[in-house]
């Protein structure tokens, strides 16, 4: 069959707009385009919410949102794509969460829809309107899919497990240290 339906037309709106969104938040990290920080403002506030080293966990997330996004969008090796960018999301949620869930609290609300998303779409397939429909659909086959979310599953767990670790033993640390009980400097006797 080669005319094409709604479901086809809804998988593509929803692969440009979801890999259009990761692709931009991508840019930012990498570039530093649309008012991000590039890499080096990225890896400097990476270090500050426990993903080190900074600049490379900058340049992982950058990459797996502008390289996921921009294959979603294409829909072009759907289920590393959409996989990819799911694992960075679930990782950006992971520093949201203590907020609560809804974004105007800054919580994870933004982050866990566009992971949704991803992960949809990677399950799903691109539709008739993709490039891995065009190609044959070469680098989008049924067993591809499991194995690309399992792995980024288990990149994720494992990523974010050293940061929860660290973010706790970096607290331990600040709870077992004493600050001055008294300044020097205000302390005079004037008797």
């Amino acid at each position: 069959m080669t005319s094409f339906d709604r479901r086809d037309l809804g998988l593509l709106l929803l692969r440009l707009a979801t890999g259009g969104v990761l692709a931009a938040h991508g840019t930012q990290k990498l570039f530093g385009w649309f008012g991000g920080g590039g890499l080096s403002g990225t890896g400097q506030f990476m270090e500050s919410v426990g993903y080190a080293p900074g600049r490379a966990s900058a340049a992982a997330a950058g990459l797996a949102e502008a390289g996921g996004g921009t294959l979603l969008a294409l829909g072009l090796a759907t289920p590393a794509a959409g996989a990819a960018a799911a694992g960075a999301m679930a990782g950006a949620s992971a520093v949201h969460a203590p907020n609560g869930f809804f974004n105007q609290s800054g919580g994870y609300e933004h982050a866990a829809s566009l992971g949704l998303a991803a992960a949809g779409l990677a399950v799903t397939g691109p539709g008739r309107l993709s490039l891995d429909h065009a190609l044959g659909h070469a680098v989008d086959r049924g067993w591809m899919v499991p194995v690309a979310l399992a792995g980024t599953a288990a990149a994720t767990l494992a990523v974010v497990g050293l940061r929860c670790e660290r973010l706790r033993s970096g607290r331990s640390e600040r709870e077992g240290e004493q600050g001055e009980l008294f300044d020097e400097d205000s302390m005079s006797y004037s008797g």
